[in-house]
């Protein structure tokens, strides 16, 4: 897969999108990383779910997360710029995914921005990667996966990787933020402890 810049000898653009599920963590800390980095001009669309899990799990009003953002669009905003296949990105990041958003964009519903958006990265050839929370899975989040998969999206649940033998829970959760942004070649440094192989036994 190719992934494009938004114009000749300007920064990449990626579209992050938070929603309802559990663990806004990985959003926030995600645009915060771009933020540094200055890597890329981030768009942010947050649905009203999110919005809310953000004051329940981080104490984060939603202006204090769009703050972190390049560009925010409103998820009711069907019209905005990354509702269109002309709109160029990398891609876009949903983090986390609820399994209502997964569904929507399984069955192409594109019924408000967040899918709308996602829908136009399938259809363009763009990588999707859906940071899905939810657990234990049913039958129908299982093909709603699979679906995805096969249109040519990433599912991504941000699994922690105990190789790196994490300490803190801010590890696991930076651990995962930048396997997302190797997913996209974005530069990062120190959020991956890189695999080296086993060492050999005693």
């Amino acid at each position: 897969m190719t992934l494009s810049a938004s114009a000749a000898g300007s920064r990449p653009r990626l579209v992050i999108a938070i929603t309802g599920a559990s663990g806004t963590v990985y959003g926030v800390r995600l645009l915060q990383q771009l933020r540094q980095s200055g890597a890329c001009e981030t768009h942010l669309v947050m649905s009203s779910s999110g919005a809310m899990t953000a004051q329940q799990e981080m104490d984060m009003k939603r202006g204090e997360i769009e703050a972190l953002a390049d560009v925010v669009h409103n998820a009711k905003d069907i019209g905005a710029t990354i509702a269109s296949g002309s709109f160029q990105s990398l891609g876009m990041v949903i983090a986390p995914c609820s399994m209502k958003t997964l569904a929507s964009v399984a069955n192409g519903f594109a019924d408000n921005l967040v899918s709308r958006a996602a829908d136009v990265m399938l259809k363009e050839r763009r990588r999707l990667v859906l940071l899905a929370r939810e657990t234990p899975l049913n039958l129908a989040h299982l093909r709603n996966m699979t679906a995805v998969t096969e249109m040519g999206g990433i599912v991504f649940p941000p699994v922690p990787a105990f190789y790196s033998r994490p300490q803190t829970l801010e590890d696991m959760i930076q651990h995962t933020v930048g396997r997302v942004l190797d997913l996209f070649d974005l530069p990062h440094s120190g959020l991956v402890k890189r695999w080296e192989g086993m060492g050999k036994p005693d």
